[in-house]
């Protein structure tokens, strides 16, 4: 019983973070950096073809009922940012980025050889 409202109590809390903390504004924002800054890499001028049409995200949500509906209103984007989304870690300087690569070939290596031995166990072979 209280592994179940352990896990209940974990349920409502990632619904809660979902709903309060992590709004598609924030990932709007994020996708809009993240293509004006892809943008900046295109060595070509991309133009709007002359039989596009554009798409009002008003409209599409006009349609829809219920939560479908909510969930379009609640999506949609009055204005970008002006804030980066995210700061990245700077990178690793050599001699950490070695010890990372150094663990993680450990780690490997460990996990290999717990797999070798199981399998010689189950197989009847002696290690």
């Amino acid at each position: 019983m209280l592994q179940y409202c352990q896990a209940q109590a974990i349920g409502e809390a990632a619904s809660s973070y979902i709903q309060e903390d992590l709004k598609m504004d924030y990932v709007y924002d994020y996708m809009f950096h993240l293509l004006n800054e892809y943008a900046k890499l295109l060595k070509f001028k991309p133009t709007i073809p002359s039989m596009a049409v554009e798409l009002c995200p008003e409209r599409m949500a006009c349609g829809e009922e219920g939560n479908w509906k909510k969930f379009m209103v609640e999506s949609l984007v009055e204005s970008p940012t002006d804030t980066i989304p995210c700061t990245l870690p700077p990178p690793y300087d050599p001699p950490a980025l070695k010890d990372f690569l150094d663990e993680k070939f450990k780690s490997t290596k460990q996990v290999e050889m717990w797999e070798n031995e199981y399998w010689d166990k189950r197989n009847g072979k002696k290690p």
